[in-house]
């Protein structure tokens, strides 16, 4: 149960309010927040155990009712605590305990019109909202500007990614959240035009780690990003108008009193606290209960490996043959199957699948307005009628779930448009999973039937770009500490033909170890993993490989940091009920031998998969030491496993 405590003490809460002054520190008394007015505008600074974190940084909205930005006063402040435990399968843990003090910071325009900033630091994390009331008869407002800012050190070091340019690359879908990182950047090279998307991961001259991010974004709000690095600064930055092909607003329309989405920040003197942050999911709540019980697991999918030619009655026949050789619990089947195989021959496809102890998700085109998209389904999820229709039949044929792609925009519009397909889709018992599109900002505890976003450079890019292939390694060694640390990340990966193509003879030539792609399977988290194996990997890959893909679970009761440097090296370590596994790759250009402590394993026999110095992958039995020290060598562009 979530329980609020409101008391005045500031001893307490390690709350105070000296004339324009208020301060608010986590439970441990480690991380304090301060919120000051200086020459009337409000700004907060972040301090942790002592050190600086973010210096005075900016608060405030421009609406078209008011402008919080200029000439405020502090009017009042209440602190609170609160203390919330809950349960999530879909995330990196499933049992959370939410501790956090709060400070609720009441500020004045020169109107006299309030506005409220709530505030709720736990241990590691502060996340943060701006509450907005009625003023008199104005019940409506539109927010079309935030002065939120993150006033780093300048000593700091940057790993972002750039919001991509709207109304570019295929068939006009961006921004899909699809461009790579840049590693250690400083913060004057940090001046992309149109910003960086959430979450963006900071380094203050090693002495701290910064997590941001945002989370709890519905129909209500639009979503937003970070602004390039400006005057010193970074701002929260709502959409480009050129978004959805200049439809839409690109601020968000509320009534009132209303609330923002939380504005995140996640400290630590390590990237433990940044890998195993649950505050995406502490602050949000449910919007809707479950219409059933949503069964998580892994699916095949031809789509990845065997591309449009394989949109088939007899591939796919293939590819359920492939799932259930494999255990798996599902299939993908991607786009032009309304046309290629047809309505009618599906619902005879699913009776098959379903024969061999396997259900099916379908593939799905958001667009009807905002872009070139031309795959089908087309028209089918964009209006509340055909929608309804679709997921009646949907229903009625037996499927399971949904891959809808090709989004590109975070308008409020857009917003609207992926709860409409979530809550819709629940009342007819469908599992969703977005393609080319957000950030999913706390969705997974929001949404009942919501599995999986891509919103990365995923497993798609690894067929058509050398270049991304060239640096797998490296953006897998990122994802646990920044995109995979604040949502569920679907990448489609686990590729084991030599040759990412059907012929799998020359062509695209995978440049990572076995040992590697299986290491991925643990260390990107998603509830629903549609895996890239192809039917002749059955007979061509090692059977050691294949029953640990078997095995390998796709939820998580707890995930431990281990080791590691994003752009570098990472190491993890996930229990399912008793099971442990332990998974690390290797960006660099040399072997890493490493030192790693491994206390949940200590004195255990466990099993590993790892690449020798020729790249070839195998498995041996160990057992940990005592003290739980487990010495290991990662070979480059490799990985390796350990299970107990």
């Amino acid at each position: 149960m979530r329980k609020i405590f409101f008391l005045c003490c500031f001893i307490i809460f390690s709350a105070a309010y000296s004339q324009n002054t208020m301060s608010v520190s986590s439970p441990n008394g480690d991380l304090t927040l301060k919120v000051l007015i200086k020459d009337g505008t409000a700004f907060y600074s972040v301090t942790y155990k002592g050190g600086i974190v973010l210096e005075d940084s900016p608060l405030g909205l421009i609406t078209n009712a008011g402008d919080f930005t200029t000439d405020m006063n502090f009017v009042n402040s209440t602190t609170a605590k609160v203390e919330e435990t809950y349960h999530q399968t879909k995330i990196k843990q499933s049992q959370v305990n939410y501790n956090a003090n709060t400070l609720n910071c009441v500020f004045s325009n020169a109107k006299q019109q309030k506005i409220a900033v709530l505030f709720q630091v736990s241990n590691n994390n502060i996340a943060f909202r701006y509450e907005l009331p009625a003023w008199g008869d104005t019940k409506v407002c539109v927010v079309s500007e935030e002065k939120t800012g993150f006033k780093f050190p300048s000593s700091t070091t940057t790993f972002l990614s750039p919001m991509m340019r709207p109304m570019t690359g295929f068939a006009r879908t961006a921004p899909s959240y699809e461009s790579g990182y840049e590693a250690d950047a400083p913060l004057s090279k940090t001046t992309s035009s149109e910003g960086y998307v959430f979450p963006g991961l900071f380094n203050l001259a090693n002495k701290a780690w910064v997590l941001l991010s945002e989370t709890g974004v519905s129909s209500l709000y639009t979503a937003s990003h970070l602004s390039a690095y400006k005057n010193g600064i970074y701002t929260v930055e709502y959409p480009n108008p050129k978004q959805n092909n200049g439809f839409g607003s690109s601020g968000a329309q509320i009534s009132l009193p209303g609330v923002t989405p939380w504005r995140t920040i996640t400290v630590g003197e390590t990237l433990k606290p940044i890998v195993e942050t649950t505050i995406p999911f502490d602050v949000v709540k449910p919007l809707y209960k479950p219409s059933q019980e949503y069964k998580m697991g892994r699916g095949s999918w031809s789509w990845i490996i065997w591309q449009d030619n394989s949109m088939n009655y007899e591939d796919q026949v293939k590819y359920i043959d492939l799932a259930a050789a494999m255990k798996f619990e599902y299939i993908l089947i991607d786009a032009w199957w309304d046309d290629r195989i047809g309505y009618d021959k599906m619902k005879e496809l699913i009776k098959y699948a379903k024969s061999k102890n396997v259900e099916v998700f379908l593939w799905y085109n958001s667009n009807g307005t905002v872009n070139d998209a031309f795959q089908t389904p087309l028209n089918k999820m964009n209006t509340a009628i055909a929608r309804k229709n679709e997921l009646k039949w949907l229903k009625e044929a037996g499927v399971k779930g949904l891959k809808v792609d090709f989004f590109g925009g975070d308008k409020q519009e857009t917003m609207k448009l992926y709860e409409d397909i979530l809550s819709d889709a629940n009342d007819y018992g469908l599992m969703i999973v977005f393609h080319g599109a957000t950030l999913p900002r706390g969705w997974e505890k929001m949404y009942p039937n919501f599995v999986g976003s891509e919103a990365v450079v995923a497993s798609e890019m690894l067929i058509f770009s050398q270049d991304v292939r060239e640096k797998e390694a490296y953006f897998a060694s990122l994802h646990p500490f920044i995109r995979n640390a604040v949502g569920s990340m679907e990448f489609g990966g686990v590729l084991l033909n030599k040759y990412l193509n059907k012929g799998n003879t020359k062509g695209q030539e995978r440049l990572t170890t076995d040992a590697f792609q299986l290491a991925t399977a643990v260390l990107f988290q998603n509830p629903v993993q549609m895996f890239g194996l192809t039917p002749n990997n059955l007979v061509d890959v090692p059977a050691f490989e294949l029953d640990f893909l078997r095995n390998v679970p796709t939820t998580w009761n707890e995930t431990v940091f281990i080791d590691g440097y994003p752009g570098k090296y990472s190491v993890l370590a996930r229990r399912h009920g008793q099971k442990w596994y332990v998974a690390g790759v290797n960006a660099e250009k040399t072997a890493k031998e490493l030192k790693i402590k491994l206390p949940m394993l200590a004195g255990q026999s466990i099993s590993m998969y790892n690449d020798k110095a020729d790249k070839e992958t195998y498995t041996t039995n160990l057992k940990v030491s005592k003290n739980g020290q487990l010495s290991i060598t990662i070979q480059p562009n490799g990985g390796f496993v350990i299970t107990n």
